[in-house]
Protein backbone atom coordinates (compact mmCIF):
# COMPACT_ATOMS: atom_id res chain seq x y z
CA UNK A 1 0.00 0.00 0.00
CA UNK A 2 1.81 3.32 -0.69
CA UNK A 3 1.88 6.16 1.71
CA UNK A 4 -1.41 8.40 0.29
CA UNK A 5 -3.59 5.10 0.30
CA UNK A 6 -2.33 4.19 3.98
CA UNK A 7 -2.99 7.54 4.69
CA UNK A 8 -6.13 7.23 3.68
CA UNK A 9 -7.18 4.31 4.77
CA UNK A 10 -6.47 5.36 8.25
CA UNK A 11 -8.76 8.33 8.33
CA UNK A 12 -11.18 6.64 6.58
CA UNK A 13 -11.65 9.02 3.50
CA UNK A 14 -9.78 9.45 0.29
CA UNK A 15 -10.40 13.08 0.33
CA UNK A 16 -8.96 13.36 3.99
CA UNK A 17 -5.92 11.44 3.29
CA UNK A 18 -5.64 12.93 0.01
CA UNK A 19 -5.18 16.30 1.95
CA UNK A 20 -2.93 15.42 4.72
CA UNK A 21 -0.66 13.74 2.30
CA UNK A 22 -0.38 16.88 0.64
CA UNK A 23 0.36 18.60 4.12
CA UNK A 24 2.34 16.36 5.08
CA UNK A 25 4.65 17.07 1.41
CA UNK A 26 4.70 20.99 2.60
CA UNK A 27 5.58 20.89 6.15
CA UNK A 28 6.88 17.34 6.61
CA UNK A 29 5.72 14.74 9.33
CA UNK A 30 4.74 16.69 12.37
CA UNK A 31 6.83 15.14 15.72
CA UNK A 32 4.70 17.63 17.92
CA UNK A 33 1.42 19.49 16.78
CA UNK A 34 2.44 22.86 14.35
CA UNK A 35 0.59 25.21 15.21
CA UNK A 36 -1.75 26.81 13.15
CA UNK A 37 0.09 30.47 13.39
CA UNK A 38 2.90 31.43 15.62
CA UNK A 39 4.62 34.77 16.25
CA UNK A 40 8.06 34.58 15.37
CA UNK A 41 10.90 36.86 17.63
CA UNK A 42 14.21 37.32 15.34
CA UNK A 43 14.96 40.49 15.45
CA UNK A 44 15.06 43.54 17.59
CA UNK A 45 12.15 42.61 19.82
CA UNK A 46 14.11 42.23 23.26
CA UNK A 47 16.54 45.15 22.56
CA UNK A 48 13.25 47.35 22.47
CA UNK A 49 11.22 45.89 25.04
CA UNK A 50 14.12 45.59 27.51
CA UNK A 51 14.88 49.58 26.88
CA UNK A 52 11.43 49.90 28.20
CA UNK A 53 11.89 47.97 31.50
CA UNK A 54 15.53 49.83 31.43
CA UNK A 55 13.95 53.33 31.07
CA UNK A 56 10.63 52.82 33.55
CA UNK A 57 8.23 53.86 30.16
CA UNK A 58 6.33 50.67 30.30
CA UNK A 59 2.36 52.02 30.03
CA UNK A 60 0.53 54.05 27.34
CA UNK A 61 2.64 57.07 26.82
CA UNK A 62 6.58 56.94 25.71
CA UNK A 63 9.08 57.25 22.23
CA UNK A 64 8.09 53.28 20.89
CA UNK A 65 3.91 54.22 20.60
CA UNK A 66 4.56 57.26 19.00
CA UNK A 67 6.96 55.62 16.40
CA UNK A 68 5.30 52.39 15.86
CA UNK A 69 2.29 54.84 15.10
CA UNK A 70 4.29 56.45 12.62
CA UNK A 71 6.00 53.29 11.03
CA UNK A 72 2.28 51.77 10.66
CA UNK A 73 1.25 55.37 8.71
CA UNK A 74 4.93 55.19 6.57
CA UNK A 75 4.10 51.27 5.82
CA UNK A 76 0.95 51.77 4.47
CA UNK A 77 0.80 54.73 2.74
CA UNK A 78 -2.27 55.97 5.28
CA UNK A 79 -1.53 59.52 6.32
CA UNK A 80 -2.41 58.41 10.17
CA UNK A 81 -1.97 55.35 12.65
CA UNK A 82 -3.57 55.64 16.20
CA UNK A 83 -2.28 52.60 18.04
CA UNK A 84 -5.04 50.78 20.20
CA UNK A 85 -5.31 47.93 23.22
CA UNK A 86 -6.02 45.44 21.01
CA UNK A 87 -7.78 45.05 17.33
CA UNK A 88 -11.88 45.31 18.56
CA UNK A 89 -11.49 48.67 20.32
CA UNK A 90 -10.02 49.41 17.08
CA UNK A 91 -13.14 48.41 15.15
CA UNK A 92 -14.86 50.20 18.11
CA UNK A 93 -13.31 53.54 17.61
CA UNK A 94 -13.72 53.51 13.70
CA UNK A 95 -17.55 53.28 13.95
CA UNK A 96 -17.64 55.75 16.71
CA UNK A 97 -15.42 57.98 14.40
CA UNK A 98 -17.72 57.14 11.70
CA UNK A 99 -20.54 58.77 13.58
CA UNK A 100 -22.30 55.50 14.26
CA UNK A 101 -25.11 55.99 16.61
CA UNK A 102 -27.53 53.69 18.63
CA UNK A 103 -30.18 52.29 16.95
CA UNK A 104 -28.37 52.62 13.40
CA UNK A 105 -28.02 49.18 11.86
CA UNK A 106 -23.47 48.89 10.24
CA UNK A 107 -23.64 46.18 7.20
CA UNK A 108 -21.46 43.80 8.48
CA UNK A 109 -20.58 40.44 6.74
CA UNK A 110 -21.74 37.01 8.37
CA UNK A 111 -18.26 35.17 7.56
CA UNK A 112 -16.24 37.24 10.19
CA UNK A 113 -14.69 37.20 13.39
CA UNK A 114 -17.19 38.04 16.18
CA UNK A 115 -15.25 41.20 17.10
CA UNK A 116 -16.76 42.94 13.71
CA UNK A 117 -20.46 42.73 14.76
CA UNK A 118 -19.45 43.05 18.48
CA UNK A 119 -18.03 46.25 17.64
CA UNK A 120 -21.45 47.82 16.19
CA UNK A 121 -23.15 46.30 19.49
CA UNK A 122 -20.54 48.52 21.54
CA UNK A 123 -22.14 51.63 20.24
CA UNK A 124 -25.71 50.12 20.22
CA UNK A 125 -26.13 49.79 16.53
CA UNK A 126 -27.46 46.70 14.99
CA UNK A 127 -25.43 44.40 13.16
CA UNK A 128 -27.15 43.72 9.54
CA UNK A 129 -25.86 40.48 8.19
CA UNK A 130 -24.55 40.49 4.22
CA UNK A 131 -23.58 37.86 2.27
CA UNK A 132 -19.90 37.28 0.45
CA UNK A 133 -18.57 36.27 -2.78
CA UNK A 134 -16.18 33.00 -3.29
CA UNK A 135 -12.97 35.37 -5.22
CA UNK A 136 -11.90 36.70 -1.76
CA UNK A 137 -14.29 35.27 0.48
CA UNK A 138 -14.91 39.21 1.06
CA UNK A 139 -18.25 41.23 0.93
CA UNK A 140 -20.15 40.39 -2.18
CA UNK A 141 -20.97 43.97 -3.84
CA UNK A 142 -23.32 42.98 -6.70
CA UNK A 143 -25.55 41.09 -4.12
CA UNK A 144 -25.62 43.55 -1.73
CA UNK A 145 -26.24 46.10 -4.00
CA UNK A 146 -29.20 44.19 -5.55
CA UNK A 147 -30.45 43.76 -2.13
CA UNK A 148 -30.10 46.93 -0.65
CA UNK A 149 -32.22 47.91 -3.91
CA UNK A 150 -34.91 45.83 -2.52
CA UNK A 151 -34.93 46.74 1.39
CA UNK A 152 -33.72 49.99 1.47
CA UNK A 153 -33.60 53.70 0.05
CA UNK A 154 -31.25 56.99 -0.01
CA UNK A 155 -33.36 59.99 1.65
CA UNK A 156 -31.17 63.02 1.79
CA UNK A 157 -27.27 61.80 2.93
CA UNK A 158 -29.06 58.86 4.95
CA UNK A 159 -29.48 55.19 3.37
CA UNK A 160 -32.66 54.40 5.11
CA UNK A 161 -34.00 50.73 5.49
CA UNK A 162 -37.93 50.90 4.53
CA UNK A 163 -38.39 47.47 6.53
CA UNK A 164 -37.22 49.18 9.70
CA UNK A 165 -36.98 52.60 9.15
CA UNK A 166 -33.19 52.60 11.13
CA UNK A 167 -30.63 54.98 8.89
CA UNK A 168 -27.90 52.28 7.59
CA UNK A 169 -24.74 54.32 8.16
CA UNK A 170 -21.74 51.98 7.38
CA UNK A 171 -20.51 48.97 5.22
CA UNK A 172 -17.33 46.48 6.99
CA UNK A 173 -15.55 45.14 4.88
CA UNK A 174 -13.43 42.30 6.04
CA UNK A 175 -10.50 41.22 4.15
CA UNK A 176 -10.64 37.42 5.51
CA UNK A 177 -7.25 35.63 5.77
CA UNK A 178 -5.33 38.65 4.39
CA UNK A 179 -6.97 38.14 1.16
CA UNK A 180 -8.42 42.22 -0.18
CA UNK A 181 -12.10 42.28 -0.71
CA UNK A 182 -13.38 44.01 -4.30
CA UNK A 183 -12.73 47.35 -2.74
CA UNK A 184 -13.16 49.32 -5.87
CA UNK A 185 -16.86 47.90 -6.27
CA UNK A 186 -17.49 48.19 -2.09
CA UNK A 187 -16.27 51.53 -2.43
CA UNK A 188 -18.62 52.51 -5.61
CA UNK A 189 -21.28 51.04 -3.65
CA UNK A 190 -20.84 52.48 -0.37
CA UNK A 191 -21.11 56.17 -2.08
CA UNK A 192 -23.91 55.13 -3.80
CA UNK A 193 -25.47 54.10 -1.10
CA UNK A 194 -24.53 57.10 1.05
CA UNK A 195 -22.42 54.49 3.75
CA UNK A 196 -19.47 55.00 5.31
CA UNK A 197 -16.74 52.41 3.89
CA UNK A 198 -14.85 51.04 6.62
CA UNK A 199 -12.17 48.05 6.23
CA UNK A 200 -11.66 45.61 8.79
CA UNK A 201 -8.00 45.02 7.67
CA UNK A 202 -7.11 42.59 11.05
CA UNK A 203 -6.07 40.19 9.04
CA UNK A 204 -4.27 42.11 6.45
CA UNK A 205 -1.11 43.97 7.33
CA UNK A 206 1.06 43.60 4.42
CA UNK A 207 -2.00 42.86 2.03
CA UNK A 208 -1.83 45.41 -1.47
CA UNK A 209 -5.23 45.97 -3.48
CA UNK A 210 -4.19 46.94 -6.54
CA UNK A 211 -0.73 48.42 -5.38
CA UNK A 212 -2.54 50.17 -2.67
CA UNK A 213 -2.18 48.46 1.06
CA UNK A 214 -5.57 47.94 2.50
CA UNK A 215 -6.83 50.35 4.93
CA UNK A 216 -6.52 53.34 2.17
CA UNK A 217 -10.23 53.04 0.47
CA UNK A 218 -12.25 53.20 3.18
CA UNK A 219 -12.96 55.93 5.66
CA UNK A 220 -11.29 54.10 8.29
CA UNK A 221 -9.56 50.86 8.87
CA UNK A 222 -8.67 48.49 11.80
CA UNK A 223 -5.85 46.30 12.77
CA UNK A 224 -4.63 44.00 14.56
CA UNK A 225 -1.64 42.74 16.35
CA UNK A 226 -3.02 39.68 18.50
CA UNK A 227 -0.29 37.04 19.21
CA UNK A 228 -2.12 35.43 15.95
CA UNK A 229 -1.26 37.71 13.24
CA UNK A 230 1.49 38.21 10.92
CA UNK A 231 3.03 40.88 13.25
CA UNK A 232 2.30 40.88 16.91
CA UNK A 233 2.29 42.97 19.99
CA UNK A 234 1.02 40.74 22.25
CA UNK A 235 -2.09 42.13 22.45
CA UNK A 236 -3.11 45.40 20.08
CA UNK A 237 -4.34 47.34 17.14
CA UNK A 238 -4.88 50.50 14.87
CA UNK A 239 -7.01 52.65 13.75
CA UNK A 240 -5.51 54.05 10.12
CA UNK A 241 -6.83 56.90 8.09
CA UNK A 242 -6.06 59.54 6.19
CA UNK A 243 -8.27 62.29 7.47
CA UNK A 244 -6.01 64.17 9.60
CA UNK A 245 -9.53 65.43 11.68
CA UNK A 246 -10.59 61.79 12.12
CA UNK A 247 -7.32 60.62 13.94
CA UNK A 248 -7.31 63.00 16.70
CA UNK A 249 -10.98 62.36 16.86
CA UNK A 250 -9.50 58.82 17.75
CA UNK A 251 -7.13 59.67 19.45
CA UNK A 252 -8.97 61.81 21.73
CA UNK A 253 -11.20 58.92 22.55
CA UNK A 254 -8.78 56.28 23.39
CA UNK A 255 -7.27 58.46 25.92
CA UNK A 256 -10.02 59.16 28.19
CA UNK A 257 -11.30 62.27 26.06
CA UNK A 258 -8.64 63.94 28.50
CA UNK A 259 -8.20 67.76 27.19
CA UNK A 260 -4.71 69.26 27.47
CA UNK A 261 -3.42 70.62 30.83
CA UNK A 262 -0.14 70.63 32.69
CA UNK A 263 -1.62 68.77 35.80
CA UNK A 264 -5.57 68.68 35.83
CA UNK A 265 -7.72 65.88 34.97
CA UNK A 266 -10.04 67.85 32.22
CA UNK A 267 -12.47 65.16 30.05
CA UNK A 268 -14.69 66.88 27.60
CA UNK A 269 -16.86 63.42 27.25
CA UNK A 270 -17.35 59.79 27.32
CA UNK A 271 -13.58 58.69 26.64
CA UNK A 272 -12.03 54.69 26.68
CA UNK A 273 -8.78 53.99 28.16
CA UNK A 274 -7.73 51.66 24.89
CA UNK A 275 -4.41 52.90 24.53
CA UNK A 276 -1.23 50.71 23.62
CA UNK A 277 1.26 50.15 26.25
CA UNK A 278 4.94 51.45 25.23
CA UNK A 279 6.12 48.26 26.07
CA UNK A 280 4.19 46.22 23.71
CA UNK A 281 4.45 48.79 20.90
CA UNK A 282 8.49 48.30 21.38
CA UNK A 283 7.20 44.55 20.06
CA UNK A 284 6.00 45.82 16.86
CA UNK A 285 8.24 48.17 16.07
CA UNK A 286 10.97 45.48 16.05
CA UNK A 287 7.93 43.17 14.13
CA UNK A 288 7.86 45.40 11.64
CA UNK A 289 11.43 45.69 10.80
CA UNK A 290 10.75 42.20 9.68
CA UNK A 291 7.36 42.56 8.30
CA UNK A 292 8.47 42.82 4.34
CA UNK A 293 10.51 39.33 4.84
CA UNK A 294 7.89 37.55 7.10
CA UNK A 295 5.20 38.38 4.53
CA UNK A 296 7.75 37.03 1.46
CA UNK A 297 8.06 34.03 3.43
CA UNK A 298 4.66 33.37 3.90
CA UNK A 299 3.87 33.72 0.50
CA UNK A 300 6.69 31.00 -0.32
CA UNK A 301 4.82 28.80 1.59
CA UNK A 302 1.36 30.16 0.11
CA UNK A 303 2.80 28.51 -3.16
CA UNK A 304 3.73 25.44 -2.16
CA UNK A 305 0.32 24.95 -0.70
CA UNK A 306 -1.17 26.01 -3.98
CA UNK A 307 1.61 23.59 -6.14
CA UNK A 308 0.35 20.74 -4.17
CA UNK A 309 -3.28 20.73 -3.45
CA UNK A 310 -4.15 21.86 -7.39
CA UNK A 311 -3.62 18.39 -8.21
CA UNK A 312 -6.24 17.30 -5.96
CA UNK A 313 -9.90 16.43 -6.56
CA UNK A 314 -12.75 17.76 -4.48
CA UNK A 315 -10.77 20.67 -3.15
CA UNK A 316 -9.22 23.89 -4.08
CA UNK A 317 -6.93 26.71 -2.46
CA UNK A 318 -7.60 29.91 -1.74
CA UNK A 319 -5.54 32.16 -3.69
CA UNK A 320 -5.27 35.61 -3.77
CA UNK A 321 -7.91 38.25 -6.12
CA UNK A 322 -6.67 39.25 -9.67
CA UNK A 323 -5.02 42.34 -8.91
CA UNK A 324 -3.96 41.95 -5.10
CA UNK A 325 -0.99 41.26 -3.28
CA UNK A 326 -2.20 39.05 -0.18
CA UNK A 327 -0.18 38.52 3.05
CA UNK A 328 -1.68 34.90 3.01
CA UNK A 329 -2.27 35.42 7.09
CA UNK A 330 -3.84 32.36 6.82
CA UNK A 331 -3.33 29.31 4.12
CA UNK A 332 -6.89 28.38 2.97
CA UNK A 333 -8.31 24.97 1.84
CA UNK A 334 -12.25 25.15 0.01
CA UNK A 335 -14.01 21.60 0.09
CA UNK A 336 -15.68 21.22 -3.90
CA UNK A 337 -18.70 19.96 -2.08
CA UNK A 338 -19.83 22.15 1.31
CA UNK A 339 -21.07 19.39 3.66
CA UNK A 340 -19.84 19.59 7.58
CA UNK A 341 -19.38 15.99 7.89
CA UNK A 342 -16.20 15.67 5.18
CA UNK A 343 -15.36 19.29 6.42
CA UNK A 344 -15.18 17.74 10.38
CA UNK A 345 -13.48 14.53 8.79
CA UNK A 346 -10.77 16.43 6.96
CA UNK A 347 -10.37 18.42 10.38
CA UNK A 348 -9.91 15.31 12.13
CA UNK A 349 -7.63 13.85 10.25
CA UNK A 350 -5.34 17.12 9.80
CA UNK A 351 -5.10 17.59 13.14
CA UNK A 352 -4.52 13.98 14.06
CA UNK A 353 -1.53 14.04 12.33
CA UNK A 354 -0.02 16.62 14.05
CA UNK A 355 -1.11 20.02 11.61
CA UNK A 356 -3.60 22.45 13.57
CA UNK A 357 -6.13 22.90 11.62
CA UNK A 358 -9.54 24.73 11.78
CA UNK A 359 -12.87 26.28 10.25
CA UNK A 360 -13.74 29.19 9.28
CA UNK A 361 -15.73 30.91 12.11
CA UNK A 362 -19.60 30.36 13.00
CA UNK A 363 -21.66 32.70 10.83
CA UNK A 364 -22.81 35.45 13.06
CA UNK A 365 -26.27 34.81 12.33
CA UNK A 366 -26.57 31.69 14.14
CA UNK A 367 -24.81 32.99 17.26
CA UNK A 368 -27.29 33.35 20.31
CA UNK A 369 -27.06 37.24 20.44
CA UNK A 370 -27.69 38.28 16.80
CA UNK A 371 -29.69 35.35 15.41
CA UNK A 372 -32.81 38.25 15.65
CA UNK A 373 -30.97 40.48 13.64
CA UNK A 374 -31.41 41.50 10.08
CA UNK A 375 -29.82 39.99 7.22
CA UNK A 376 -30.27 39.44 3.03
CA UNK A 377 -29.71 35.64 2.01
CA UNK A 378 -26.84 33.97 2.64
CA UNK A 379 -26.02 31.25 0.21
CA UNK A 380 -22.48 31.70 -0.26
CA UNK A 381 -21.57 32.25 3.46
CA UNK A 382 -23.18 28.53 4.47
CA UNK A 383 -21.30 27.10 1.66
CA UNK A 384 -18.22 28.29 3.14
CA UNK A 385 -18.73 27.63 6.65
CA UNK A 386 -19.37 23.85 5.31
CA UNK A 387 -16.37 23.47 3.37
CA UNK A 388 -13.38 26.07 4.76
CA UNK A 389 -10.37 24.86 6.10
CA UNK A 390 -7.54 26.34 7.66
CA UNK A 391 -4.07 24.77 8.04
CA UNK A 392 -0.76 25.80 9.47
CA UNK A 393 0.86 29.30 8.10
CA UNK A 394 3.62 30.37 10.06
CA UNK A 395 6.11 32.35 8.37
CA UNK A 396 9.23 30.02 9.51
CA UNK A 397 7.41 27.47 7.97
CA UNK A 398 8.55 28.16 5.04
CA UNK A 399 12.11 27.44 6.15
Amino acid sequence: MNPLDATAAMTGSTLAGNIVAAVTDVLGHAPTMIALHEPEFAGREWEYVKDCIDTGWVSSVGAYVDRFERDLAAFTGCARAVATSNGTAALHMCLLAAGVQAGDEVLVPALTFVATANAASYVGAVPHFVDSETRSLGVDAPGLDSYLSDIAEVVGDDCVNRRTGAVIRCLVVMHVFGHPADLDALDALAQRWKLTLIEDAAESLGSYYHGRHTGNVGRLAALSFNGNKVVTTGGGGAVLTNDPELSRRVKHLTTTARTSHRWNFLHDEVGYNFRLPNINAALGCAQLERLPSMVERKRVLANRYRERIAPLAGVRFLHEPHGTRSNFWLNTLILDTPAEAERDTVLAALNDAGYMSRPVWTLMHKLPMYTNCPRMPLPVAERLEASVINVPSSAKLSD
